[in-house]
Protein backbone atom coordinates (compact mmCIF):
# COMPACT_ATOMS: atom_id res chain seq x y z
CA UNK A 1 0.00 0.00 0.00
CA UNK A 2 2.87 2.40 0.09
CA UNK A 3 2.38 4.82 -2.77
CA UNK A 4 5.48 5.27 -4.87
CA UNK A 5 7.87 8.04 -4.97
CA UNK A 6 6.77 10.19 -8.31
CA UNK A 7 3.38 9.07 -8.57
CA UNK A 8 2.32 12.53 -6.61
CA UNK A 9 4.38 15.16 -6.66
CA UNK A 10 4.91 19.27 -6.51
CA UNK A 11 1.57 21.13 -5.00
CA UNK A 12 -0.27 18.17 -5.43
CA UNK A 13 1.25 16.36 -2.11
CA UNK A 14 0.07 19.49 -0.23
CA UNK A 15 -3.87 17.30 -0.18
CA UNK A 16 -2.48 14.26 1.52
CA UNK A 17 -1.36 16.91 4.37
CA UNK A 18 -4.90 17.59 5.18
CA UNK A 19 -6.14 13.86 4.47
CA UNK A 20 -3.62 13.01 7.10
CA UNK A 21 -4.28 16.18 9.27
CA UNK A 22 -8.20 14.42 9.26
CA UNK A 23 -7.24 11.18 9.89
CA UNK A 24 -4.97 11.98 12.90
CA UNK A 25 -8.03 14.73 14.43
CA UNK A 26 -10.52 11.17 13.91
CA UNK A 27 -7.79 9.08 15.91
CA UNK A 28 -7.14 11.77 18.46
CA UNK A 29 -11.03 11.16 19.10
CA UNK A 30 -10.73 6.96 19.14
CA UNK A 31 -7.10 8.16 22.23
CA UNK A 32 -9.48 10.28 24.43
CA UNK A 33 -11.74 7.45 24.29
CA UNK A 34 -9.31 4.76 24.75
CA UNK A 35 -7.27 7.16 27.99
CA UNK A 36 -11.24 7.64 29.63
CA UNK A 37 -12.26 3.85 29.29
CA UNK A 38 -8.37 2.00 29.96
CA UNK A 39 -5.94 4.50 31.43
CA UNK A 40 -2.63 5.53 29.98
CA UNK A 41 -0.74 2.76 30.60
CA UNK A 42 -2.34 0.20 29.10
CA UNK A 43 -2.58 2.29 25.97
CA UNK A 44 1.03 2.87 26.23
CA UNK A 45 1.29 -1.27 26.39
CA UNK A 46 -0.71 -1.93 23.42
CA UNK A 47 0.91 1.10 21.26
CA UNK A 48 4.26 -0.15 21.54
CA UNK A 49 3.19 -4.01 20.76
CA UNK A 50 1.07 -2.71 17.76
CA UNK A 51 4.09 -0.56 17.01
CA UNK A 52 6.40 -3.34 17.11
CA UNK A 53 4.06 -5.79 14.93
CA UNK A 54 3.46 -3.45 12.14
CA UNK A 55 7.34 -2.88 11.88
CA UNK A 56 7.54 -6.68 11.79
CA UNK A 57 4.52 -6.74 8.90
CA UNK A 58 5.93 -4.24 6.91
CA UNK A 59 9.77 -5.74 6.97
CA UNK A 60 9.87 -9.37 7.61
CA UNK A 61 6.38 -10.38 5.75
CA UNK A 62 6.65 -11.01 2.10
CA UNK A 63 5.73 -7.71 0.31
CA UNK A 64 6.12 -7.14 -3.81
CA UNK A 65 5.50 -4.72 -5.93
CA UNK A 66 1.99 -4.33 -8.05
CA UNK A 67 1.43 -1.59 -10.46
CA UNK A 68 1.32 1.65 -8.71
CA UNK A 69 1.59 0.74 -5.11
CA UNK A 70 3.25 -2.70 -3.12
CA UNK A 71 1.02 -5.75 -1.58
CA UNK A 72 1.53 -5.73 1.96
CA UNK A 73 -0.25 -8.26 4.74
CA UNK A 74 -0.62 -5.52 6.42
CA UNK A 75 -3.33 -7.75 9.21
CA UNK A 76 -5.02 -4.25 10.13
CA UNK A 77 -8.45 -6.07 10.99
CA UNK A 78 -5.85 -8.60 13.72
CA UNK A 79 -4.27 -5.51 15.03
CA UNK A 80 -7.81 -3.79 15.92
CA UNK A 81 -9.40 -6.88 16.93
CA UNK A 82 -6.21 -7.79 19.10
CA UNK A 83 -5.81 -3.87 20.63
CA UNK A 84 -8.28 -1.83 19.78
CA UNK A 85 -8.67 0.82 17.35
CA UNK A 86 -6.47 3.88 18.94
CA UNK A 87 -3.55 1.37 19.42
CA UNK A 88 -3.53 -0.08 16.01
CA UNK A 89 -4.09 3.54 14.62
CA UNK A 90 -0.92 4.72 16.45
CA UNK A 91 0.79 1.61 15.52
CA UNK A 92 0.59 1.85 12.07
CA UNK A 93 1.79 5.63 12.41
CA UNK A 94 4.30 4.78 13.70
CA UNK A 95 5.76 1.34 12.07
CA UNK A 96 5.10 3.17 9.50
CA UNK A 97 7.14 6.04 10.10
CA UNK A 98 10.34 3.55 11.54
CA UNK A 99 10.24 1.98 8.44
CA UNK A 100 10.95 4.97 6.36
CA UNK A 101 13.41 6.69 9.01
CA UNK A 102 15.51 3.10 9.12
CA UNK A 103 15.01 1.57 5.68
CA UNK A 104 13.36 3.53 3.35
CA UNK A 105 14.17 7.20 3.39
CA UNK A 106 12.49 7.90 -0.14
CA UNK A 107 9.46 7.31 1.40
CA UNK A 108 8.82 9.89 3.97
CA UNK A 109 7.36 12.29 1.26
CA UNK A 110 4.45 10.12 0.63
CA UNK A 111 4.33 9.77 4.41
CA UNK A 112 1.18 11.41 5.01
CA UNK A 113 -0.61 9.62 1.84
CA UNK A 114 0.43 6.34 3.39
CA UNK A 115 -1.05 7.06 6.81
CA UNK A 116 -4.10 8.52 5.24
CA UNK A 117 -4.07 5.43 3.06
CA UNK A 118 -4.04 3.02 6.47
CA UNK A 119 -5.39 5.25 8.96
CA UNK A 120 -9.43 6.19 7.15
CA UNK A 121 -9.68 2.68 6.22
CA UNK A 122 -9.35 1.42 9.82
CA UNK A 123 -11.51 3.75 11.42
CA UNK A 124 -14.52 2.59 8.88
CA UNK A 125 -13.52 -0.99 9.99
CA UNK A 126 -14.18 -0.15 13.43
CA UNK A 127 -17.32 1.11 12.38
CA UNK A 128 -18.38 -1.62 10.39
CA UNK A 129 -17.35 -4.38 13.27
CA UNK A 130 -19.71 -2.58 15.94
CA UNK A 131 -22.45 -3.13 13.49
CA UNK A 132 -22.31 -6.40 12.61
CA UNK A 133 -20.53 -7.81 15.93
CA UNK A 134 -23.77 -8.71 18.45
CA UNK A 135 -22.98 -6.59 21.89
CA UNK A 136 -23.11 -10.02 23.13
CA UNK A 137 -20.48 -11.72 21.24
CA UNK A 138 -16.86 -11.20 22.02
CA UNK A 139 -13.66 -10.94 19.14
CA UNK A 140 -12.39 -14.34 19.92
CA UNK A 141 -15.55 -15.76 19.22
CA UNK A 142 -16.48 -13.79 15.75
CA UNK A 143 -17.19 -16.09 12.72
CA UNK A 144 -15.34 -16.27 9.35
CA UNK A 145 -17.86 -14.56 7.99
CA UNK A 146 -17.23 -11.83 10.17
CA UNK A 147 -13.32 -11.86 9.89
CA UNK A 148 -13.86 -11.34 6.32
CA UNK A 149 -16.38 -8.30 6.20
CA UNK A 150 -13.58 -6.88 8.46
CA UNK A 151 -10.87 -7.56 5.95
CA UNK A 152 -12.86 -6.87 2.45
CA UNK A 153 -13.94 -3.35 4.21
CA UNK A 154 -9.94 -2.66 5.36
CA UNK A 155 -8.41 -4.23 2.47
CA UNK A 156 -11.23 -2.55 -0.02
CA UNK A 157 -10.73 0.64 1.64
CA UNK A 158 -6.62 0.45 1.33
CA UNK A 159 -7.68 -0.28 -2.69
CA UNK A 160 -9.79 2.85 -2.94
CA UNK A 161 -7.35 5.21 -1.22
CA UNK A 162 -4.38 3.69 -3.54
CA UNK A 163 -6.55 4.09 -6.49
CA UNK A 164 -7.15 7.65 -5.52
CA UNK A 165 -3.40 9.02 -4.96
CA UNK A 166 -3.03 7.49 -8.32
CA UNK A 167 -5.58 8.54 -10.38
CA UNK A 168 -4.78 12.16 -8.39
CA UNK A 169 -1.08 12.44 -9.50
CA UNK A 170 -1.09 10.40 -13.19
CA UNK A 171 -5.26 11.05 -14.05
CA UNK A 172 -7.09 8.29 -16.02
CA UNK A 173 -5.01 7.10 -18.71
CA UNK A 174 -5.01 3.76 -19.50
CA UNK A 175 -1.95 3.21 -18.02
CA UNK A 176 -2.37 4.58 -14.85
CA UNK A 177 -5.90 2.65 -14.53
CA UNK A 178 -4.25 -0.77 -15.73
CA UNK A 179 -1.51 -0.24 -12.98
CA UNK A 180 -4.80 0.23 -10.42
CA UNK A 181 -6.48 -2.55 -11.31
CA UNK A 182 -3.54 -4.98 -11.25
CA UNK A 183 -2.58 -3.35 -7.79
CA UNK A 184 -6.42 -3.91 -6.76
CA UNK A 185 -6.40 -7.67 -8.35
CA UNK A 186 -3.16 -8.95 -6.17
CA UNK A 187 -4.87 -6.81 -3.15
CA UNK A 188 -7.54 -8.93 -3.25
CA UNK A 189 -5.67 -12.12 -2.33
CA UNK A 190 -4.81 -10.38 1.09
CA UNK A 191 -8.62 -10.50 1.36
CA UNK A 192 -9.06 -13.86 1.54
CA UNK A 193 -5.73 -14.38 3.43
CA UNK A 194 -6.66 -11.93 6.40
CA UNK A 195 -9.45 -13.72 7.64
CA UNK A 196 -7.61 -17.14 8.45
CA UNK A 197 -4.97 -15.36 10.11
CA UNK A 198 -7.26 -13.48 12.51
CA UNK A 199 -9.11 -16.63 13.06
CA UNK A 200 -6.38 -18.28 14.08
CA UNK A 201 -4.87 -15.54 16.39
CA UNK A 202 -8.39 -15.45 17.83
CA UNK A 203 -8.48 -19.08 18.54
CA UNK A 204 -4.94 -18.81 20.19
CA UNK A 205 -6.43 -15.72 22.53
CA UNK A 206 -9.66 -17.99 23.34
CA UNK A 207 -7.19 -20.87 25.06
CA UNK A 208 -6.49 -17.99 27.42
CA UNK A 209 -9.57 -16.94 27.98
CA UNK A 210 -9.67 -18.16 31.74
CA UNK A 211 -6.66 -15.85 32.21
CA UNK A 212 -7.52 -12.21 34.26
CA UNK A 213 -8.14 -10.05 31.55
CA UNK A 214 -4.51 -8.39 30.63
CA UNK A 215 -3.27 -4.64 29.87
CA UNK A 216 -1.91 -6.19 26.94
CA UNK A 217 -5.19 -7.07 24.53
CA UNK A 218 -8.08 -5.53 24.29
CA UNK A 219 -11.19 -5.74 27.25
CA UNK A 220 -13.49 -6.54 24.18
CA UNK A 221 -11.20 -9.45 22.95
CA UNK A 222 -12.35 -11.69 25.74
CA UNK A 223 -15.24 -9.78 27.02
CA UNK A 224 -19.03 -9.58 25.18
CA UNK A 225 -20.54 -5.14 25.93
CA UNK A 226 -23.27 -6.86 27.18
CA UNK A 227 -24.20 -10.25 28.73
Amino acid sequence: MHIEPGIVEGSKILLSYGTAAASLVLGASHVRKALRQDGAVPLLLRTLFASALVFMFFELFPHYAVGVSEVHLILGTTLLLLFGVAPAAIGLMMGLLTQGLLFAPADLPQYGMNVTTLLLPLFATQAIAQRIIPAHTAYVDISYSQALKLSLAYQGGIVVWVGFWAVYGNGFGADSMAQVASFGLAYMGVVLIEPLFDLAVLAGARLVKKWPVSTLVHHRLHAPLAE
